[in-house]
């Protein structure tokens, strides 16, 4: 049997650079208040076969705050509690990308 423990995981960037990184930093654009709603939103709305993480720099800082949604490897940047909700009921309930919030898919 090949079942998954979560059927998402949400990795959200907590990352903390020096003041004045050209990068900037997410934690500094609220990315750690952004995962600690997720975490109770997601919880509220019924979603628990998604586990939602802080995670280290994820490498997309100029986007921040970002996080990425796996399995599928899906990149939001968002700005604020209603873009947060947005990505739960579309994405992680409905199956549904947001599109206004995707990160572009570029290295």
């Amino acid at each position: 049997m090949n079942e998954l423990y979560f059927e998402h995981h949400v990795f959200v960037c907590t990352n903390r650079r020096p003041d004045n990184h050209k990068k900037g930093c997410c934690a500094t654009k609220g990315s750690e208040d952004l995962r600690n709603y997720m975490k109770k939103r997601a919880k509220e709305l019924g979603i628990r076969e998604t586990r939602v993480n802080g995670a280290g720099c994820l490498d997309r800082c100029e986007y921040g705050p970002v996080m990425v949604i796996y399995p599928e490897g899906v990149w939001y940047s968002p700005k604020n509690e209603s873009d947060i909700d947005e990505i739960l009921i579309s994405h992680l309930q409905q199956g549904k990308k947001v599109a206004r919030l995707l990160v572009p898919n570029e290295q």
